[in-house]
């Protein structure tokens, strides 16, 4: 069996290794760190981690590679894409690539904590999954995946076409399980302008840290679910349906519809 560590570090900064490497010392975390992928690859053959956290420009490889090869070679583990580089572009294309979590520098210890705790609880609620996968026991099942018919921007947010023109966003059951309780929720306000790949919705979890929401799609809102702000558990407990978040008019759906995930490829 592999020698386990809780995080894998990836990024050519000392600096930042240094940072990250104390901030999860300080909630009991080990962590190894890497300058390039090359050298990450090398510790991902030789040992197990829970979370890996990887910077997108790099010399040789970058963090977009680093997702393909992982991708490529089936490994598991959850992976936070971090940039100082930070455009929403970069955000669409983490999570469309397979990242679950996407951080821009410079960021705070609340955040990267925060991230960090949501990415290792990514991991349990994947390898629960994969058990249910298995055995077929519906007792195992971690979280619902979004119906056939939406669209997900990662494992972050959908989206759902309607007749008359207008979409639906909401928050997928994973992102919600991988937080805990909700406390409290921060809305943005009708007439706003959502943008792909920026933040529509926080919510705070019971140990008051923050969760940002990347939206799916760019639009105006034009309703938010008043069913919801009344009852944020109605957002637990029916998050694709009854507890979807905006109503929106689309800017430019038929091209940022390619930079979404079809969920019935989830099949």
């Amino acid at each position: 069996m592999k020698e386990s560590t809780d995080i894998l570090v990836i990024d050519d900064e000392i600096v930042i290794l240094d940072a990250i490497k104390k901030i999860a010392s300080l909630i009991d975390l080990t962590s190894d760190t890497c300058l390039n992928v090359d050298e990450a690859l090398n510790n991902l053959n030789q040992k197990k981690y829970n979370l890996i956290i990887c910077d997108i420009m790099m010399p040789d490889k970058d963090g977009f590679e680093l997702l393909h090869i992982i991708r490529q070679k089936r490994i598991q583990t959850p992976i936070v894409i971090t940039t100082g580089f930070s455009t929403l572009e970069n955000a669409v294309k983490a999570l469309y690539e397979g990242a679950i979590g996407f951080i821009p520098k410079p960021f705070s210890v609340d955040e990267l904590t925060s991230i960090i705790k949501r990415g290792l609880e990514y991991g349990k609620i994947f390898t629960a999954q994969n058990s249910f996968t298995k055995s077929k026991n519906e007792d195992l099942l971690s979280f619902v995946p979004c119906p056939p018919k939406y669209y997900r921007l990662g494992y972050d947010s959908w989206m759902n076409k309607s007749s008359e023109g207008t979409v639906l966003i909401g928050v997928t059951d994973l992102f919600l399980k991988s937080i805990g309780m909700i406390k409290e929720i921060d809305f943005m306000k009708p007439e706003e302008t959502v943008y792909q790949g920026g933040t529509c919705l926080k919510i705070y979890d019971n140990n008051e840290f923050s969760h940002q929401v990347i939206a799916p799609i760019s639009g105006k809102i034009i309703d938010i679910n008043e069913k919801v702000i009344v009852n944020k558990s109605l957002l637990e407990k029916d998050p694709y349906f009854q507890g979807w978040i905006y109503r929106m008019i689309p800017e430019n759906l038929e091209h940022e519809i390619n930079n979404i995930i079809p969920c019935s490829s989830d099949i």
